[in-house]
């Protein structure tokens, strides 16, 4: 098998299940470009709101929500990423379902990614303190004052925990999480 074939049908996600937590507003490239590196990867990605009526992004790009947030389990999932915008993490965090998902995937060990404004619903849920994280720069009183470290870097991993700033740092983000989640990168800075 010649290399760039078995480089396009290497799956090292496979038979991981992921969920996107958004609403209205959401970053358009934070939800989809990760969504499409992850089915990419293998994985099963499920993007989940708080009912399934279509959401536009802040560009205007739709998606219709596979699941709903009432729905979601920590056992179900191996992971969980919160795209930016400024409006669907400020609603998101606000569902209480949310919380009781993020905070049962920390319990468990298990990956948890924001990036841009996501890092409000980290906040919110109660599991940024004592560890290190970036975000959108308008935000980092926010992480701060929820007991997380502010770090101005691409791509910040601290244990299960994996954040980044702008749409610009998406590459890292997604190596990272891609890292992590296939075995290769958990409680150290991904390069």
């Amino acid at each position: 098998m010649s290399n760039k074939v078995k480089k396009m049908t290497d799956q090292p996600l496979k038979g991981k299940k992921i969920a996107i937590l958004i609403d209205k507003g959401y970053e358009d490239l934070e939800l989809h470009y990760p969504r499409l590196r992850l089915i990419e990867a293998g994985a099963s990605v499920i993007v989940a709101a708080q009912d399934r009526d279509i959401r536009l992004g802040k560009w205007g790009y739709p998606i219709k929500p596979d699941a709903v947030f009432a729905d979601l389990n920590a056992d179900d999932y191996g992971a969980v990423i919160i795209p930016g915008g400024l409006n669907s993490p400020d609603k998101v965090r606000m569902d209480g379902s949310v919380m009781a998902f993020i905070r049962g995937l920390d319990a468990k060990g298990k990956t948890i990614a924001a990036i841009c404004h996501g890092p409000w619903v980290l906040a919110s849920a109660g599991v940024l303190k004592g560890r290190k994280a970036t975000c959108y720069v308008a935000i980092k009183d926010d992480v701060n004052n929820a007991g997380g470290k502010y770090v101005d870097e691409e791509v910040v991993v601290d244990g299960n925990l994996i954040s980044s700033r702008t749409p610009s740092d998406l590459p890292a983000f997604c190596k990272a999480i891609i890292a992590v989640l296939s075995g290769k990168g958990r409680h150290s800075k991904v390069q």
